[in-house]
C-alpha cells in the first residue's frame, strides 16, 4: 500500500484526491503556484511545495518541478489528476524513472491513444466500431478534399492531437471545405503544435456516450457502464449522467464490451474513458454508436458513476497502482438508480459565458447533494486557471428525482461578487426537452436564448432587495443575516440603485414567504434568486441620489483599469471609448452610450473594480 502520496494537480481535484487518500490512512503532498499559495488544496493536504509563478507553464507543467517535489518530501507516489500532466506520457515515463509509482496507465496506453488517428486504427484492428472517415498519412489538400467529397458532406474535420472542442471544423458544402481546413490547421498549429488532421462524418443527431473502464497489472478490465455528456457549449461539457438514458440492456452490452476491448488493446491499467459518438436520430442503437477517443485519466465527470456503482474510483487507482488487483469483478458490478452532475463555472452566460474572477466574498453552496470544490468563502477564482467553482453532484432513485434535487441546488446557489452558471444549469434541467431525454450535442445552442436567464432584476426582486434593507435597519435587525426568508413585513422605505437605475421602494407592509436569500451591508443589498445574485448600491434616506439612468457605465466583470480617456465634465460621443478593463486576459473597451458629458468618474488607471460597478456616469446632451 503506497503510505504517502503526491497530487500533481490543484483545485477540486486535488481535494478529491486528498479526501479519499486520508480515508485510506495515506499522507498527501500538495503542489502549488503562487497563485494557489492559500488555495483549499494546499490547506488540505500534509504537506504543500512550492513549485513556481502563476502560470501552468511555469509550475503545473513542469515535471521536473513535481518530481523532486515527490523527492524533497518522501512521497512514493504521484497522482496527475486530470488535465496539466495527466495524459502526458514523457512525464509518466520520467516519474518511473525516478522510481516512484505512476497513479496511472502505462505511458505505452498513454501514446497509443494520444493522436486520434493512430487510435482510431487500433480501434478499428480490435473490432471497435468507429466513425467512418479518413485518417490518411497523405494530409495534401488535395487528398484530403477527395476523402472529404467521398465521406459525404456535412464532414468534420479533427486536429488528431486535439482536446477540449480545439481544431474542430464542421463544413457543410464541399466549396468551404479548403477555408475550413486552412482555419483547423491553423489553430491546430497554435494549440498542440501539430497541424495533422483526420476527417469524420458529421453525426445528424449525436449523442456523446462515454463507458468508465478499469485495468490493473494483472490482465483485469472491467466497465463501469456508460455515462452520457451530450449537454456541451462549444465541446465543453456542462451536465454529465449515468446511465445513459434511453439505453436498453442489448446496447449497453455490446458498447461496454468494445469499450473493454478498447482497454484490452492498449494493455490499459487504472481507470480510463472510452468515449463513443451516437447517431441518436433512431435512439440509441449499437450499430450506430461509434468510437471517438479514449482518455487516458480519471475524468472529471467520475462522480456520476461512483453514485450508480458505490464504487470510490481514487481509491481503486490507489490500490491498483500499489500492485493490488482490482476490488471487484465484472459480475459483482451493477447499476444502483441515477446520477447526474453539472459544472458550476465562475462565468456570465448573460454577457457571453466569459469568465468571471475575484474573491468570493459570499460562498454557499447548501448542503443538498454531493459537492466536489477547491473554494471556500473568501478564496479567489484565479484568472490563470479554469473557472469552474464546483461539481454539483446528486443520485436520485429515478432520473425525474435526480433532475429534480440538482435543479433545486442550482436555484439555491449563493454567489458574490462573482458570477456564475447556475441559473443556467438550471434552465437546462428544467427544459421539457431534457427532462424527456431529447437529447443532442447541439441542445444547449439550439435553445441557447432560453436557457441564458435575464440579470435585469424584476418587480419582485426590487421589492424583495427593499424588504431585506428596511428589515436590516429595524431596531431588533442591526444586520440582515444571510439567509434569511422574508416572512414579516418591514417599516422602512429604501433607496436602491441597480445596474444604473434608481428607485425609492417602500417596504412591503404584509409580505409572502420568498424564495430569494439574501444579505445587507452598509453599501449594499445582495439578493440570491434561482441560481442568479442582483447587486443593489444603498442610497441614504433623504439624500436626494436621483437615477444614473442610461448613462451608467457598469463593469461587466471584475477585473482592471488598464486606461482611462476621459475627465470630468469632458465632451463625449456615442460609441467614443472611454476606459479600457482587462479582465482574463482579455481587453474590453467601455464607450459612451450616446452624446454627452461626463459627469462622474471614479475609475482610475491601475485600479481594481468588482463586477457591476459604477465606473462612470455620462449625461445626455439635452436637445
Amino acid at each position: 500500500m503506497i503510505q504517502k502520496l503526491l497530487i500533481a494537480n490543484r483545485g477540486e481535484i486535488a481535494c478529491r484526491i486528498i479526501r479519499t487518500a486520508r480515508e485510506m490512512g495515506i499522507a498527501t503532498v500538495a503542489v502549488y503556484s503562487d497563485a494557489d499559495a492559500k488555495a483549499l488544496h494546499v490547506r488540505s493536504a500534509d504537506e504543500a511545495v512550492h513549485i513556481g509563478p502563476s502560470p501552468a507553464a511555469e509550475s503545473y507543467l513542469i515535471g521536473e518541478k513535481i518530481i523532486a517535489a515527490a523527492k524533497q518530501t518522501g512521497a512514493e507516489a504521484i497522482h496527475p489528476g486530470y488535465g496539466f500532466l495527466s495524459e502526458n506520457a514523457g512525464f509518466a515515463q520520467a516519474v518511473i524513472d525516478a522510481d516512484l509509482i505512476w497513479v496511472g496507465p502505462k505511458p505505452s496506453s498513454i501514446e497509443a491513444m494520444g493522436l486520434k488517428d493512430a487510435a482510431k486504427k487500433l480501434m478499428r484492428e480490435a473490432g471497435v466500431p468507429v466513425t467512418p472517415g479518413y485518417e490518411g498519412k497523405d494530409q495534401s489538400v488535395e487528398r484530403l478534399k477527395q476523402e472529404a467529397d467521398a465521406i459525404g458532406y456535412p464532414v468534420l474535420i479533427k486536429a488528431v492531437a486535439g482536446g477540449g472542442g480545439k481544431g474542430m471544423r464542421k463544413v457543410d458544402k464541399a466549396e468551404d471545405f479548403e477555408a475550413s481546413l486552412e482555419s483547423c490547421r491553423r489553430e491546430a498549429k497554435a494549440s498542440f503544435s501539430n497541424d495533422e488532421v483526420l476527417l469524420e462524418k458529421w453525426i445528424t443527431s449525436p449523442r456523446h456516450i462515454e463507458v468508465q473502464v478499469f485495468g490493473d497489472s494483472h490482465g483485469n478490465v472491467v466497465h463501469l457502464f456508460e455515462r452520457d455528456c451530450s449537454l456541451q457549449r462549444r465541446h465543453q461539457k456542462v451536465i454529465e449522467e449515468a446511465p445513459a438514458p434511453g439505453m436498453d440492456e442489448a446496447t449497453r452490452a455490446e458498447i461496454c464490451a468494445a469499450a473493454v476491448r478498447a482497454a484490452k488493446a492498449v494493455d490499459y491499467e487504472g481507470a480510463g474513458t472510452i468515449e463513443f459518438i451516437a447517431d441518436a436520430s433512431e435512439g440509441l442503437r449499437a450499430d450506430r454508436i461509434f468510437f471517438m477517443e479514449m482518455n487516458t485519466r480519471l475524468q472529471v465527470e467520475h462522480p456520476v458513476t461512483e453514485e450508480i456503482t458505490g464504487v470510490d474510483l481514487v481509491e481503486w487507482q490507489l490500490r491498483v497502482a500499489g500492485g493490488e488487483a482490482i476490488p471487484a469483478t465484472q459480475d459483482e458490478l451493477f447499476i444502483d438508480g441515477h446520477s447526474i452532475e453539472a459544472r458550476l463555472y465562475a462565468e456570465d452566460p448573460t454577457g457571453g459565458f466569459l469568465p468571471s474572477t475575484g474573491r468570493l466574498e459570499h460562498f454557499d453552496l447548501g448542503v443538498e447533494g454531493r459537492i466536489e470544490t477547491g473554494v471556500e468563502e473568501g478564496d479567489m477564482i484565479s484568472p490563470f486557471y479554469d473557472p469552474m467553482v464546483a461539481k454539483l453532484v446528486v443520485w436520485g432513485e429515478t432520473r425525474a428525482e435526480a433532475i429534480d434535487q440538482l435543479a433545486d441546488i442550482a436555484e439555491s446557489v449563493e454567489i458574490w461578487p462573482v458570477k456564475t452558471n447556475a441559473a443556467f444549469i438550471a434552465n437546462c434541467l428544467r427544459d421539457e426537452d431534457f427532462e424527456e431525454a431529447n437529447l443532442d450535442t447541439g441542445f444547449i445552442e439550439s435553445k441557447l436564448d432560453v436557457l441564458v436567464s435575464s440579470d435585469e432584476a424584476d418587480a419582485e426582486i426590487w421589492q424583495t432587495a427593499a424588504d431585506f434593507v428596511a428589515l436590516a435597519e429595524t431596531e431588533e435587525h442591526d444586520d440582515l443575516p444571510i439567509g434569511l426568508r422574508l416572512n414579516a413585513p418591514g417599516a422602512l422605505d429604501a433607496v436602491l440603485t441597480h445596474k444604473g437605475e434608481t428607485r425609492s421602494i417602500p417596504a412591503a407592509r404584509t409580505h409572502a414567504e420568498s424564495h430569494a436569500t439574501g444579505f445587507v451591508d452598509p453599501e449594499r443589498a445582495v439578493v440570491f434568486a434561482d441560481g442568479q445574485s442582483f447587486v443593489f448600491e444603498r442610497q441614504a434616506r433623504g439624500s436626494g441620489a436621483g437615477a444614473v439612468g442610461d448613462g451608467a457605465i457598469l463593469a461587466p466583470m471584475p477585473g482592471k483599469v488598464i486606461a482611462v480617456d476621459v475627465a470630468e465634465g469632458d465632451a463625449v460621443t456615442a460609441g467614443q471609448r472611454l476606459m479600457v478593463l482587462e479582465a482574463m486576459k482579455m481587453e474590453h473597451a467601455l464607450t459612451a452610450p450616446f452624446d454627452g458629458t461626463v459627469t462622474e468618474l471614479s475609475a482610475s488607471e491601475g485600479g481594481q473594480v468588482q463586477v457591476e460597478a459604477v465606473l462612470a456616469v455620462v449625461e445626455p446632451v439635452e436637445d
